[in-house]
């Protein structure tokens, strides 16, 4: 399997567990290769590691949850791997520079 195909295979498998624990031994496994040869070829292609890159994209989705307002911000904060409500407004505030509440009230364009 070429590189590519394998890293789209990740990107795939990333995506579809956002909100399941993702191993890094997993994705290596999907690339066929061995977990150092992943993290170095992924954060080649990305221009980040792979743990902020999965980071990035659950506080990415966790915006559409936030949105649409029908979950308690500490449930939405659970599903995407925080373990306090607290811990997930500072990661979702350093990366989208309003708090997961502002963002519910004002609809601010995130």
């Amino acid at each position: 399997m070429d590189w590519l195909n394998g890293m789209n295979k990740v990107m795939c498998y990333i995506e579809e567990n956002l909100t399941n624990q993702i191993r890094h031994e997993s994705l290596a496994g999907i690339a066929c290769c061995s977990v150092y040869e992943f993290s170095r070829v992924f954060s080649f292609l990305t221009g980040m590691p792979v743990s902020e890159y999965i980071r990035r994209r659950r506080l990415s989705q966790a915006v559409f949850d936030i949105r649409a307002g029908e979950e308690k911000i500490v449930d939405i904060a659970l599903k995407y791997g925080y373990e306090s409500q607290t811990a997930f407004a500072r990661a979702f505030k350093e990366l989208h520079g309003v708090s997961p509440l502002s963002a519910r009230k004002t609809g601010v364009f995130l």
